[in-house]
């Protein structure tokens, strides 16, 4: 009966399935036939047919021997992961692999990990060795067979970092500091403001004080300024998303050496006005194109304010509304509009003259006297201050006239023309500060406060107009004035600046943290 059933079975077997059978046969491989030697030399043949499976070590070699009869008693799958473990310990047979550690790590150079997927830019660039198996490579044949001394392909190991590096082919940059150089500093909490010096790479540049600094997109651009000796015309370039610094090909009108001078960036072009060097003044305005680094001097229709430096200039509506200042012989507070609307035909209008001190007393009615009052009522004249466009006001802050450091709020509606005191209980002295809008506060660093050069941070609140100080972590610069303070990407860039003995050349960052995105009022008013 039982071989009756047999044949039975063996008259219903498809053709398919036979010839399936047949082709268990194991190929030798010929020899151009190669073969990955991450597999063992014992490993049991895969069927190369079928849908694609992971390459989990003992996957494939597992699901074949399964099948087979006569296997070894031990485990299969232990078997096999073993053997995947001892070809991945020992790809070819006198080929000398590196030991990789944990991570790589150049003295000057970044922190590399070494298990990476295939094909990443690291494992091309040569940096690391990639732990995952390499791809097999099967016969034409449907089965593969053992590997044989002759098909075997030597295992190509690229050089660790430090090989690399000798031969100049990969240039790491900006280096890390120093580790025996580095201080101990107290670690922040996340919602915590930060300081700490940038590494920066790229073109040498000069320590610079009382130079401009101004941003378009990530790229900040500084002209100008003196060292302790003299000053400057060149242009430098400095990326705040690569903390590198370039010094670009100028050509055209270039302006002559200046310092304390203004620059407001218009659109991708900078509108430099004013300045000096030494007992020289000027009230030119030159216009520098960041797209092809051209400079011009446009003439400008309009009679144009007296000469000066230590000024501050703010854009609003098609407007660069300019305060202040000094001439060399007085300080200066008026306010003047160069209209930008098309940069080459500005025009100059005063908009609120300065105050006189030889004006006679008014006379008229209680009104007419009233409202001249309050007309002639605007801020002391005043150089190295600074000022901040919210909406349609002009906000002043500190600044002085050579005898005096101010500590006063001034706005000025540039839509009324009016000036209006803000009343603060408690103020700060400043001068030669910077200041910059973040969200709903005008944040102060530096400057001098009549007695000495300061590194402090002071936040003054624009809804309420009270200063506000929080604590600041890291390593915080040294105190000093004439530098230049630009937000970009949640972070202020300080730049340079002067000690009353140093010139710096040095660039620090604040990062401002949930300060930048959390607790900020985006829209509000200044009702003074």
């Amino acid at each position: 009966m039982m071989a009756d059933q047999r044949k039975s079975l063996d008259k219903t077997r498809s053709p398919l399935k036979t010839k399936f059978i047949r082709s268990q046969k194991i190929m030798q491989p010929s020899p151009t036939d190669t073969r990955s030697d991450d597999i063992p030399e014992d490993s049991e043949p895969v069927q190369a047919k079928g849908p694609s499976r992971s390459h989990t070590p003992g996957h494939l070699s597992t699901k074949s021997t399964d099948k087979r009869k006569g296997s070894s008693s031990k485990d299969p799958r232990s078997r096999s992961q073993s053997q995947s473990q001892a070809s991945t310990r020992s790809p070819v047979a006198g080929a000398s692999v590196p030991k990789l550690p944990a991570s790589i790590h150049e003295s000057n150079g970044p922190v590399i990990s070494p298990i990476v997927r295939e094909g990443s830019p690291a494992v091309a660039a040569g940096l690391v060795v990639s732990e995952r198996r390499p791809l097999v490579l099967r016969s034409t044949s449907a089965i593969a067979g053992k590997p044989t001394s002759s098909s075997t392909t030597p295992v190509t190991t690229p050089k660790p970092p430090s090989q690399s590096k000798k031969t100049g082919k990969h240039a790491y940059f900006p280096p890390p500091p120093d580790t025996k150089e580095e201080h101990d500093v107290l670690p922040a909490p996340a919602s915590g403001m930060y300081w700490s010096r940038a590494p920066t790479s790229g073109a040498p540049h000069t320590a610079l004080r009382a130079h401009t600094t101004t941003a378009i997109g990530s790229n900040i651009y500084i002209f100008g300024g003196c060292d302790s000796r003299s000053c400057f015309d060149e242009v430098y370039v400095f990326d705040a998303d690569a903390f590198y610094w370039s010094s670009p090909l100028v050509t055209g009108d270039i302006p002559v050496p200046l310092r304390a001078m203004t620059c407001t960036a218009v659109g991708k072009k900078l509108v430099v006005f004013g300045g000096g060097d030494g007992p020289i003044y000027y009230n030119d305005v030159y216009v520098l194109d960041t797209v092809n680094f051209r400079w011009s001097k446009p003439v400008i229709s309009g009679t144009p304010p007296s000469k000066r430096r230590a000024h501050t200039a703010c854009l609003y509506r098609n407007g660069i509304y300019v305060f202040g200042g000094g001439d060399g012989v007085r300080a200066l507070n008026d306010v003047w509009r160069l209209d930008v609307s098309d940069v080459t035909k500005m025009s100059w209008k005063l908009i609120s003259a300065p105050s006189s001190s030889t004006s006679s007393s008014p006379t008229g009615d209680r009104h007419d006297l009233k409202f001249r009052a309050d007309r002639d009522i605007k801020p002391k004249a005043r150089g190295y201050h600074t000022a901040n466009m919210v909406g349609a006001k002009l906000i002043i802050f500190g600044g002085s006239d050579g005898g005096e450091c101010f500590r006063d709020v001034w706005v000025f509606d540039v839509d009324t023309l009016y000036w209006k005191p803000v009343n603060i209980p408690v103020s700060y002295p400043r001068l030669s500060h910077t200041a910059t809008i973040v969200g709903s506060y005008l944040f102060v660093i530096g400057g001098h406060d009549g007695v000495e050069y300061s590194n402090e941070v002071m936040l003054l609140n624009l809804v309420n107009m009270q200063w506000d100080k929080r604590i600041i972590y890291g390593e915080p610069p040294s105190g000093r004035g004439y530098h230049g303070t630009v937000l970009h990407d949640s972070r202020l860039f300080v730049i340079g600046g002067f000690d009353g003995v140093t010139v710096f050349e040095d660039v620090y960052i604040l990062e401002l943290a949930v300060h930048a995105y959390y607790s900020q009022i985006s829209h509000y008013t200044i009702d003074v």
